[in-house]
């Protein structure tokens, strides 16, 4: 093909809103250098700062990247994701998810990561380093000559991730002149070439050399590059600028170190419990595997690092005065802070200030002047250099830069060692504490000894906080990947096509324990109900007479409620929605509504089977298999009914995480108005709550224990291939399917009804459920099932203490009646009552409730 580069640029907005009368952060510069910045967008997300670098004068300094300037988390987290979807605009949602990213170090480490999760990228994302990593096989290298440190090397776990077809999207923070792209692109392109790159940045400030350079390099490689921008302009420099730059630095470069604090500050370490095997960065590869664990265990990270710095949470009393905090990364350390930070300010909700920004290696001068961008630097020895085990007793002082008039002498950084370390606009910008952020090779004396980064930081706050990041390296053993969905008739007696498993086979386990022990165990506080298993209900031949019977009567009016959830998901999410039912209940509904859009659409719909655990979430291994596989907004959660909404709570709480999965459940019957995407709110009998494995494909429910699942499997059931005489889950699926056609056009119809009314839940289930609590005096609204499908349950797997039933219920209840009779339940009937009938277990329940006859107490 031939070769291009084509431009796309967006004014930027990004950062915290200036006072009126604050000056821009440039002006310094710009007043004594001659520099002029111009383009839309550039002030408000770069200031100007001096470099101590013979090769460049200026830098540009970055208001939203989190490097040099401390900014609100969600600011930088907001910018790296706004430019990641103008590369999504750009390629197209299908060639952004095949898209590999490649961030440069060390500015763009985080941002890389950041640009690759607003894609939508589930080819995984690499950032560049400038560590060696001796178990790890380079894969290439490049050089950035204008840097301070100029060699790069791209050191992925899996080479495979830079030998794809798809787009190669290269980010940093600045596109100034191109060479580094050009040189980075020009060693992958010869190990393996690709016919289109997107190179995306915060800002493009290239001339019209630059540009048309790229051009010929684009057409010389016979590929297409794309550059994507949040904004675009131009820095005019005069022809005497290193000259001038040097002059300027040499005039200013010896500044008075701030006052000492009165006190120093203390240094703490805290355990910030890292999920093992986790990788810190993208050094080795990122992908979105590990962007979901990663969001799985910020919330719980974030809670220890509030709870050390005795931080309030969003919900808690106003404080007097706002504590201010910086969390405080290293170097190429960026993405995990960041997104620490972002999880800090999201629990904290404004009761305390949060900002964010890394150290850095590259030496700018620091002028104390609101119309400059460094105005505080403080200098370090490197801590994570093969040799920073040393007796680090080197002690360098904080430094600012002031008038001139009042400057004193200093020692000049030229005598700085090449291994030295900055950190930035910390010193005297009143942190309350400093949050550090290392990995654990960068955890050495070095980083201990006077003179080191905590030493300093505890001479300019009153608080510092070191959080270790285990270092992440591959290692030839590292588990593998959750393994590949479980299909029938392997796994499961439905068709291989009409639902992919992602679950463990714990088929072989012995799980089941009887009822009563289970029950007890549970309310003791001994055992969650998800780590054991109830011992498969065999119907007797009048409970399968009453379930066919059911099924027969309801098949049509179930037919239509499925017709109606799928056409408003097929409206609503569509155009090819990915189903998701929560393993177990929901799957059969999630079969019924593949099969809808199959057989009256001719829409062949992608349906997993996932684990969600009350009280302790949803599969986040397999958020991350989907992830991998679809675009997360596409994914529409299905389950069979609601009760009182705890499932749908549960869903939202453990989707908090992870905004990019719609955190809203489909339902085939809505009884406790819980939510707003459903086939009808009637509280009526679906002939599949009647049963357990029997009628879910053989499949037991879910199971989450510490000693069976490790931190990479799915969730895990069972397969009850012995039940296979009794089984009529295929036989439940064809006879509701058989109704389609009849019921087609009033499904389409209330379908439309419901486009155009109010389906806002009310919760009114959860309410009632409440008052149900107080008049019964049980306390414990887990306690409390409600609706018919919910109250099959209670009677299957738990131990009833009564049935509440609406007077007059006729047929739908006639295998509740049937089952509490088995078990020695009382059914007592009521008038007011908004559902068909509420379950309710034993609020006390220990084996000495139940009578001789082993029947339960009433």
């Amino acid at each position: 093909m031939n070769g291009s580069v084509r431009e796309h640029s967006s004014q930027a907005t990004g950062g915290d809103p200036a006072q009126p009368s604050a000056p821009w952060s440039g002006t310094w510069v710009a007043e004594r250098l001659g520099v002029r910045l111009t383009g839309d967008g550039m002030r408000q997300l770069l200031g100007l700062a001096l470099r101590r670098n013979p090769k460049r004068a200026h830098l540009l300094v970055s208001t939203v990247l989190g490097k040099h300037v401390p900014q609100r988390p969600s600011v930088v987290l907001e910018a790296g994701t706004r430019l990641g979807a103008r590369v999504r605009e750009l390629l197209g949602a299908g060639q952004a998810a095949d898209a590999v990213v490649l961030g440069f170090a060390e500015t763009a480490t985080g941002l890389g990561l950041t640009v690759a999760y607003g894609m939508g990228s589930r080819a995984g994302a690499l950032h560049s380093t400038r560590r060696a990593v001796a178990e790890v096989a380079q894969f290439g290298a490049f050089e950035e000559e204008h840097s301070h440190a100029t060699s790069h090397l791209l050191l992925p776990k899996d080479p495979g991730l830079l030998r794809g077809d798809g787009p190669l999207v290269l980010v940093d923070d600045e596109l100034s002149t191109g060479r580094t792209v050009r040189n980075t692109i020009a060693a992958l392109h010869a190990a393996h070439p690709r016919q289109r790159y997107v190179v995306a940045a915060l800002v493009d400030t290239r001339g019209g050399d630059d540009v048309a350079e790229l051009e010929k390099f684009a057409a010389d490689l016979g590929a297409r590059i794309d550059v994507v921008a949040l904004a675009a302009g131009r820095v005019r420099l005069p022809a005497d600028v290193l000259e001038r730059g040097s002059a300027l630095v040499a005039r200013h470069g010896g500044t008075p170190a701030p006052a000492p604090a009165a006190e120093r500050g203390t240094v703490e370490r805290v355990e910030l419990g890292w999920p093992a095997g986790l990788p810190d960065g993208g050094r080795h590869g990122f992908g979105p595997r590990e962007q979901i664990r990663l969001e799985a265990a910020l919330p719980a990270m974030a809670a220890r690092l509030a709870d050390a710095l005795g931080l309030p949470a969003s919900g808690d009393s106003a404080p007097g005065e706002v504590p201010r905090v910086l969390v405080l990364g290293t170097e190429e350390l960026m993405y995990a802070p960041l997104r620490l930070a972002c999880a800090l300010e999201e629990r904290t909700g404004g009761r305390a200030e949060i900002r964010f920004s890394t150290t850095t290696r590259s030496p700018v001068l620091a002028v104390d002047d609101p119309g400059y961008a460094i105005r505080t630097a403080l200098r370090f020895p490197a801590h994570d250099t093969p040799d920073a085990t040393r007796d680090a007793t080197r002690t360098t002082a904080s430094t600012t830069a002031a008038d001139p008039a009042t400057e004193t002498a200093q020692p000049p950084v030229a005598g700085a060692a090449p291994e030295d370390r900055y950190v930035y606009n910390v010193a005297g910008q009143g942190f309350d504490a400093v949050v550090v952020v290392t990995d654990s090779v960068g955890d050495t004396p070095a980083l201990h000894a006077p003179g080191g980064l905590l030493d300093q930081l505890a001479g300019c706050t009153p608080a510092v906080l070191l959080a270790v990041v285990p270092s992440y390296v591959p290692a030839p053993d590292e588990p593998a990947p959750p393994p590949a969905p479980l299909h029938g008739p392997a796994f499961s007696s439905y068709d291989p096509e009409d639902v992919a498993w992602l679950l463990r086979d714990l088929s072989d386990v012995p799980l089941e324990a009887p009822t009563e022990e289970r029950e007890e165990a549970i309310q003791a506080g001994g055992a969650h109900y998800a780590e054991s298993l109830p011992v498969e209900y065999q119907p007797s031949p009048e409970y399968q007479r009453l379930f066919h019977s059911a099924l027969e009567s309801s098949a049509a009016r179930l037919a239509r409620a499925v017709g109606t959830v799928t056409e408003t998901v097929l409206a609503e999410r569509g155009p090819r929605p990915v189903l998701v039912s929560l393993a177990r209940a929901g799957t059969p509904v999630g079969v019924l509504m593949r099969r809808w859009a199959r057989q009256t659409r001719g829409l062949d719909l992608p349906h997993y089977a996932v684990s969600i655990v009350r009280g302790r979430g949803i599969d986040t291994n397999a958020l991350a298999h989907l992830a991998a596989h679809h675009d997360p907004a596409d994914i529409v959660f299905v389950d069979g009914w609601t009760g009182k909404g705890a499932i749908t709570r549960e869903l939202a709480q453990a989707l908090a995480a992870h905004p990019r999965f719609v955190p809203e459940l489909a339902v085939l019957a809505d009884p406790g108005s819980c939510v707003s995407t459903f086939g009808t709110r009637e509280d009526f009998l679906i002939p599949s709550a009647c049963l357990n494995s029997t009628v879910s494909g053989l499949i037991s429910r879910t199971v989450l224990r510490a000693d069976l699942i490790g931190p990479h499997d799915f969730h895990g059931a069972k397969f009850y291939r012995e039940l296979a005489g009794n089984d009529v889950s295929r036989h439940f699926v064809d006879t509701v399917a058989a109704h389609f056609t009849e019921v087609r056009d009033g499904a389409v119809r209330d379908a439309a009804a419901l486009a155009a009314a109010d389906r806002t839940p009310t919760w009114a289930g959860w309410r009632a459920v409440e008052e149900i609590s107080e008049a019964y005096g049980i306390g414990d609204v887990n306690l409390i099932k409600p609706g018919v499908g919910e109250t099959t349950r209670v009677l299957l797997r738990r131990v009833p203490w009564r049935i509440l039933a609406r007077r007059g219920a006729g047929a739908d209840l006639d295998h509740v009646r049937l089952l509490a009779e088995q078990r020695g339940v009382p059914v007592e009937e009521t008038d007011e009552l908004p559902y068909t009938c509420v379950g309710l277990i034993h609020p006390r329940y220990t084996r000495g409730a139940t009578g001789a006859d082993g029947k339960a107490a009433r």
